[in-house]
C-alpha cells in the first residue's frame, strides 16, 4: 500500500471519524472503502450512459409480428 496525504475540511473529517467508529474501522479503511465504492459507481454510470447512447442511436423499433401472439386471450 501507498501512503497519501489529502486535504479535507474539519466538518468532513469529523464525520468520517464518526463513521469509522460506527463501522469499527480506522479512517484509512473507511476512505479506501468509500473511494472503491465511488469508483465502482462511476464505472456503472459510464456503462449506463454508453448503453443509453447506443439505444438512442439504434432504437428497438422492429416489429417482428410476435406482439399479437403474446397478447392475453379475451375470456
Amino acid at each position: 500500500m501507498e501512503t497519501v496525504q489529502i486535504v479535507i475540511d474539519k466538518k468532513l473529517l469529523h464525520a468520517a471519524d464518526a463513521a469509522a467508529r460506527r463501522t469499527k474501522q480506522n479512517r484509512s479503511a473507511l476512505v479506501r472503502d468509500a473511494l472503491r465504492e465511488y469508483l465502482f459507481r462511476l464505472e456503472v454510470r459510464a456503462k449506463e450512459e454508453r448503453d443509453r447512447a447506443g439505444y438512442q442511436r439504434i432504437p428497438d423499433v422492429a416489429d417482428d409480428g410476435w406482439e399479437a401472439e403474446a397478447a392475453w386471450l379475451k375470456e
